[in-house]
């Protein structure tokens, strides 16, 4: 295969990547990296360099429509982005000094975690009381939706924050949006509509990988030439998919996502405990 055969694939991956990353709020990142360790053969460090620069890419693109379009909470994103990024910045350091072995391990168990997630079908959370603490930090919003403006509150900011630590962390050391999370912290802890949940998560892993991606650049494992492909490919992806998130009913593709997903996490488990991963 030659460099350009090269490119063009790893593109054309990331596209659908970066599409479903979009769709189901995960990221590209879960997808992103066990394509180019497992297909491509590339060094696990390098590939979690490249997935990190998509996942600025996919927020970027996405944010912006979602912003537009009144959907993501601003205020609690960037509540939340105090958490993740101290997540981040401790997962990235973690990330150099312990094995790409145990990296492998423990993204496929992530992975794991990522298709439950896909397999669960979204609950509306419809409750009337108000938070004092959310109040008082003015988090209650509304959103868009078929019959008019739905109106929410915003329960239990400590629990959803302390989540929000754990896939900073996640997101540091494996090198993707830790979008499972995010949306599980917003929509089940915090009881956000999933809607709102989706698109905020969307706008916050941006902020989440850049925390860690400068570690990775520091250090030498974000590389253009394999950095370039991944990030465009995300972007035509993540611009496809935020236009269509809000018309498309997305349980048969959370299905599909979640059965790819969960064979990839045995891929990740089953090289990284046979020591395949250098």
């Amino acid at each position: 295969m030659n460099t350009l055969e090269f490119t063009l694939l790893i593109g054309l991956g990331s596209v659908l990547a970066g599409l479903v990353g979009v769709l189901t709020g995960l990221g590209g990142g879960v997808v992103i990296v066990p394509m180019l360790t497992l297909v491509f053969g590339v060094d696990i460090r390098y590939a979690i360099g490249a997935s990190l620069v998509s996942v600025i890419a996919t927020s970027s693109s996405a944010a912006a429509t979602y912003i537009k379009e009144g959907y993501s909470n601003l205020r609690v994103g960037m509540f939340l982005e105090i958490a993740t990024t101290l997540g981040a910045l401790s997962g990235a350091f973690l990330a150099l000094i312990i094995s790409p072995r145990l990296i492998a391990v423990v993204f496929g168990l992530a992975l794991l975690h990522s298709a439950y997630t896909s397999w669960q079908e979204p609950k509306e959370f419809r409750d009337n009381k108000h938070d004092p603490l959310s109040r008082r930090l003015r988090m209650d919003s509304s959103y868009p939706d078929s019959g008019g403006l739905q109106y929410y509150h915003v329960h239990n900011i400590p629990g959803g924050f302390l989540l929000m630590m754990v896939a900073g962390a996640l997101s540091g050391l494996l090198g993707i949006g830790s979008g499972a999370l995010k949306v599980i912290a917003m929509d089940r802890i915090m009881k956000i509509p999933f809607k709102v949940s989706t698109t905020t998560s969307n706008f916050m892993i941006g902020v989440t990988a850049a925390a860690s991606a400068g570690i990775y650049l520091n250090r030498g494992y974000i590389d253009p030439g394999l950095a370039m492909p991944v990030m465009l490919g995300v972007l035509i992806g993540a611009s496809t998919g935020s236009h269509f998130l809000m018309k498309s009913k997305t349980k048969s593709l959370r299905t599909l996502f979640g059965t790819v997903i969960l064979v990839l996490a045995v891929e990740m488990i089953f090289n990284g405990i046979k020591g395949n991963f250098r």
